[in-house]
């Protein structure tokens, strides 16, 4: 009989039964169903529930892993494994059923995508079977020259295409880590990334961030911390627009030159529409890295493909997760990608979409500041606001002004600043609306009781 302590303190007998990873998370879950766990209960401790059913501690790490994929437990490092409230978790995209104007997107401008019609037609051919590569010729060609130009000509490496940026990080760090690994995240951080680390069972170790990346001191202290992983951003950081300098780059690559083994992964999501150059933390001659380059913010969230030059090793442990058959992305929606990456109008669109979302966050930061919240226009989608009071309080009075805004804390490992930030997406403003959000939310900050700084001279 297993003794847990409950969410209130008070120690909890329930029976955990199996043989098997399946038939222990089955067991677990049973009980969570029934109410015998409830959110925030901890589990018993690995080693001690094997000891207990006398199974190896492999097979419980195995259960606690199906059951924290499934949603039902999260790891909490030090204070164990618990049962995991059955609320929302923060997500990308449009808030539903909301009637204020939605600034917490992250969304691109529908209008800047270029439109698939013309290459639709162009892509029809010969029908793909199983056993066949799993990249189709053209884009693969296409991709190789395009990754050869970022990780230089020395450098070898191999191609896999996911179905979007997230579903090639989950599938990176499931084929190098086990449950209750370390993975090292910027702080704060992409809600993907830190959703997939959180569901995959993984322990998230901050890095704080600054305007030129992560922080060395932070990743020097993630690595002696045991992380076994790092998700970094070169460019564009989602929610803090920042883009790796390339002395920043270089001081990183020098910390992780001591750690060749740890898997290094740059999600350079914003590629083809970033302003800035692509510098990376990789180091050369490093034995695990991933670049992942998704087609989401120019061509699309509903592309769902995302092109990764990795190692070769780490490249065949991914291709053994994408085996013909059953996971391979369509070859339909390949060679639409590379319709749209090799044609001259949709090129153009592409360009023309970069130099929009640059002028916009740089004219909505010159209002903003004008009206006294200083911000730094960086780069993305998205504008990362400072205040001098609580972001969610802000929000709040936003919101009786007509406009719903994301606070920073929902982007938040452990950074207490970002609980004093606001995520802005305001690219699609018109010039009234975006004189309008500056008005409001300075009127916002003061009805706090935190009045922002005199508004800018001229």
């Amino acid at each position: 009989m297993t003794t847990t302590t409950s969410a209130h303190g008070v120690p909890v007998h329930r029976a955990i039964s199996g043989a098997s990873a399946t038939d222990i998370a089955d067991s677990v879950r049973e009980r969570v169903e029934r109410g015998v766990f409830a959110p925030g209960d901890a589990l018993p401790p690995v080693r001690a529930l094997a000891d207990e059913l006398g199974v190896n501690r492999n097979t419980v790490v195995a259960a606690y892993r199906l059951l924290t994929q499934a949603g039902l437990v999260e790891a909490r490092g030090r204070a164990g494994t618990r049962v995991a409230a059955q609320t929302p978790i923060a997500q990308e995209g449009f808030a539903a059923g909301t009637v204020l104007r939605d600034l917490g997107t992250g969304n691109p401008d529908p209008t800047r995508i270029p439109d698939p019609t013309a290459a639709l037609g162009r892509i029809v051919g010969r029908p793909v079977l199983y056993g066949e590569p799993v990249i189709d010729p053209d884009l693969d060609a296409w991709a190789t020259d395009w990754m050869r130009a970022a990780v230089g000509p020395e450098r070898g490496f191999r191609l896999t295409i996911t179905s979007g940026a997230s579903d090639a990080i989950e599938r990176l760090l499931a084929q190098t880590l086990t449950r209750d690994d370390a993975v090292a995240l910027e702080d704060p951080c992409f809600l993907a990334s830190l959703n997939t680390v959180r569901l995959g069972g993984y322990r998230p170790v901050p890095v704080p961030m600054d305007a030129e990346g992560m922080t060395v001191d932070g990743l020097r202290a993630a690595l002696d911390a045991g992380a076994r992983a790092v998700v970094a951003t070169p460019r564009a950081q989602n929610p803090t627009g920042a883009s790796l300098s390339a002395a920043r780059a270089a001081e990183l690559r020098a910390v992780l030159a001591d750690h060749p083994y740890v898997l290094v992964i740059e999600d350079d999501h914003f590629s083809l529409l970033s302003a800035r150059p692509y510098q990376s933390l990789i180091p050369e001659g490093h034995q695990r890295w991933a670049l992942i380059r998704s087609v989401s913010k120019f061509l699309g969230p509903d592309m769902g493909l995302a092109i990764t030059a990795s190692d070769p090793d780490t490249a065949e442990r991914l291709a053994r997760r994408l085996n013909p058959g059953s996971t391979w992305v369509s070859h339909l929606l390949q060679r639409l990608g590379h319709a749209l990456l090799t044609e001259p109008k949709a090129i153009a669109a592409v360009e023309e979409a970069s130099a929009h979302y640059a002028a916009r966050n740089a004219f909505a930061a010159e209002k903003l500041t004008a009206a006294g919240v200083a911000v730094s226009p960086g780069d993305g989608l998205s504008l990362w606001v400072p205040l001098p009071a609580p972001a969610r309080d802000v929000s709040e009075q936003l919101m009786r002004r007509g406009w719903l805004a994301r606070p920073g804390d929902a982007f938040a490992l452990e950074d207490d600043a970002a609980a004093r930030h606001l995520r802005l997406t305001v690219h699609d403003l018109s010039d009234a609306d975006l004189e309008r959000l500056a008005s409001d939310l300075a009127a916002a900050i003061a009805a706090t009781g935190s009045p922002p700084p005199p508004p800018k001279a001229g």
